[in-house]
C-alpha cells in the first residue's frame, strides 16, 4: 500500500490521566456487561459479537491454516483490545460533541475514497485496517469518523492529537461518562499513562486544512 506521511496517534491510557475507569462490572454491580459507558452497557455478547466479526475478516483473509495461527498468536489479546477501542470510540465521540464538533457523512465517504484510491481499492483498505487496527470492514467507516472526530476536536481546540490540550479534552469526557470496565477484560492504568494492560487502537490524524479529507502528503 503506498502511504503518504501523516501524524498517528495512538489512544492510551493517558485519555483519563485524572479520570479513574471505575471497575464494579466486575463485581456483579452490572451483571453481563463488559463495560458500562455513560450509564450504556456494552455486552459480554455485544463484545464477543464484534470480536467474531473480526475473527472471520481475519479468517477470509489468511485462508492458509499456518499464517492463520501466526495471526492468532498475535492477536492473543483481541478481546480486550477490541472492549478498549469501543469504550474509546464512545470517549473522543462525547469530547467531540461537547465541543460542537460533528462529522457528515460525505466527509466520511470523501475520507474513505482517497483512502482506498492509495490502498488500490476497497478490499485493499479493508485489508490494511483489518491487519494495522484490527478494524473490521463492516465497521471501516465508524472508525473513519472516529478520526476525523480527533482531527476536528484538535483543531478546534488549537493544537494537535499529541498535545496536553488535546488529552484534557477526554479526560474530561472520560470523566463525564463515568467508565465502569469489568475487570476480567483489563484496566487502564492511570498511574502509568506509557503502559496499559490492552493494545489501543491507531487514530490516524488527518493534517487539518486537508481538502476533501484526503491524507497529506509527505
Amino acid at each position: 500500500m503506498h502511504r503518504r506521511r501523516r501524524t498517528a496517534l495512538v489512544l492510551t491510557a493517558a485519555i483519563a490521566a485524572a479520570a479513574p475507569l471505575l471497575t464494579a462490572c466486575g463485581n456483579g454491580a452490572h451483571p453481563g456487561a463488559a463495560a458500562v459507558v455513560g450509564g450504556h452497557r456494552i455486552t459480554v455478547a455485544q463484545l464477543e459479537g464484534r470480536v467474531d466479526e473480526i475473527r472471520s475478516a481475519q479468517r477470509a483473509a489468511v485462508p492458509d491454516e499456518t499464517q492463520y495461527a501466526q495471526v492468532l498468536s498475535s492477536t492473543s489479546s483481541l478481546t480486550r483490545d477490541t472492549l478498549h477501542n469501543m469504550v474509546l470510540d464512545r470517549v473522543l465521540h462525547r469530547a467531540a460533541q461537547d465541543a460542537g464538533v460533528t462529522v457528515t457523512r460525505k466527509e466520511v465517504q470523501q475520507m474513505r475514497a482517497g483512502l482506498e484510491q492509495q490502498a488500490g481499492g476497497a478490499k485493499g483498505l479493508e485489508t490494511a485496517w483489518l491487519q494495522k487496527y484490527g478494524i473490521a470492514p463492516a465497521h471501516l467507516d465508524e472508525n473513519l469518523q472516529l478520526q476525523l472526530e480527533a482531527q476536528k476536536l484538535a483543531g478546534k481546540l488549537g493544537t494537535d492529537t499529541s498535545q496536553p490540550a488535546f488529552w484534557k479534552a477526554l479526560s474530561k469526557a472520560s470523566q463525564e461518562l463515568h467508565v465502569d470496565l469489568n475487570p476480567r477484560y483489563g484496566s487502564w492504568d492511570v498511574q502509568k499513562s506509557s503502559r496499559v494492560d490492552a493494545k489501543t487502537p491507531w487514530v490516524r490524524e488527518v493534517t487539518a486544512g486537508t481538502a476533501g479529507g484526503q491524507p497529506a502528503t509527505a
